[in-house]
């Protein structure tokens, strides 16, 4: 938008996101004494114009936008009028900009982005990017500006119970718990606090009866297995018969690209920033694998992801879409995604009794000990042979 188009003031959100920078900077009036500063750089600011003690015209920076809201920029210019009506001097800018700095050092929010910078480094990318795609979600709209020192052990009981009652996902609740939870232990240990004040809090919500797998018994297996194929949405319908067969930590495969898949080995290669073991992890591909990739291809052929979101290719489908998918099909409480790893490896166990070790391999188990440090091998023929016995056992009793 050009400036000579402005219609009214206060500007609104629509003219500030879209006032375009000129050949020189230029100021808009937004209100008494409040101005918009468009840079032609592109940058945009809020500015208050007002007489100092010597009863000259100066200028206040209150901050850059959209990272300081047009809500906050008035009430600061309110503050400020309301100040100098009353004979009162405005703080300096360095002042205020310590001020804010000291407040804004205190914010949760700020303490739970250093907490998962940590984390970086040891949780795969599937693993960080649902954690703080989850926090982003729930945590900061409510705790986010919060005073970490200052938020009590009820307020954080009352959300998390109210959360859970509300949305009925017991088991996301609880990941939400451990990262507050996590985030508090290691702000005590760097000694910002000197207590946890969710500590002990998970066994005074409310119980889940279900596990944190759910998964059919081996008899209701063929009937998921044929309501899968039958899915309306057939791409999703693949996820869930991959999440099957290949049995691989849902949000692997939810955040899997193509360039991962090599059909002419038939190897899925999962990077090392993508698992939780923080190790390439190589996965043997059935023939009825690579039947199904190659379906999902000519759905959806324009994204890098297998599984793009519907708003846009370039990101994927949020992190409840296949359990919501086995909700759909009558399965809620009875089958989740992460119940098909709990499912695979009682089978496979129970038929290979003495393949235990290709098995922890194919479940991409991290081995513990000594035994973890000296077994580097990847089993991969063997593996190979048990992940193609495992696709015809499915093929055969879906009939």
């Amino acid at each position: 938008m050009l400036r000579k188009d402005i219609k009214k003031r206060p500007l609104s959100e629509k003219t500030l996101s879209s006032l375009v920078p000129e050949e020189k900077d230029y100021r808009e009036l937004d209100g008494v004494g409040l101005y918009f500063l468009v840079k032609k750089s592109g940058v945009k600011n809020w500015q208050y114009r007002y007489k100092n003690s010597e009863g000259k015209w100066a200028w206040m920076g209150l901050g850059a936008y959209p990272q300081v809201s047009a809500q906050l920029a008035r009430q600061k210019a309110r503050e400020f009028t309301s100040a100098l009506s009353k004979g009162e001097s405005l703080k300096s800018k360095k002042v205020l900009l310590e001020e804010r700095k000291e407040l804004e050092s205190f914010y949760f929010e700020n303490l739970m982005r250093e907490w998962l910078d940590t984390k970086s480094s040891k949780w795969g990318e599937a693993t960080y990017t649902k954690a703080q795609k989850s926090i982003e979600k729930h945590i900061i709209p409510v705790f986010g500006q919060g005073n970490y020192k200052e938020i009590t052990p009820k307020e954080w009981f009352d959300f998390f119970q109210g959360l859970q009652r509300t949305l009925g996902i017991h088991t996301q609740i609880e990941k939400l718990v451990s990262y507050v939870r996590g985030c508090y232990d290691w702000a005590k240990f760097k000694g910002k606090i000197n207590s946890n004040p969710i500590e002990g809090m998970s066994k005074h919500l409310d119980a889940y009866e279900s596990g944190n797998m759910d998964f059919v018994t081996v008899d209701e297996l063929p009937a998921l297995l044929k309501k899968i194929r039958n899915n309306k949405k057939r791409a999703i319908g693949i996820g869930l018969e991959l999440l099957m067969m290949l049995f691989p930590r849902p949000g692997e495969l939810r955040m899997a690209k193509w360039e991962q898949f090599d059909f002419k080995k038939a190897l899925w290669t999962k990077p090392a920033e993508m698992t939780k073991t923080r190790q390439e992890h190589q996965v043997p591909l059935s023939k009825q694998v690579i039947t199904l990739l190659t379906e999902l291809r000519s759905i959806q052929p324009e994204s890098e992801f297998l599984f793009p979101s519907r708003l846009s290719v370039n990101k994927t489908i949020s992190d409840m879409t296949f359990n919501l998918a086995l909700n759909r099909l009558g399965y809620k409480g009875k089958q989740n995604p992460h119940g098909f790893r709990h499912l695979a490896s009682t089978i496979l166990n129970d038929t290979f009794s003495k393949k235990e070790q290709v098995i922890e391999v194919c479940l991409a188990h991290k081995k513990k000990g000594v035994k973890g440090i000296y077994d580097k091998s990847q089993h991969l023929d063997e593996r190979r042979e048990l992940m193609q016995w495992w696709a015809d056992y499915l093929t055969k009793i879906a009939l």
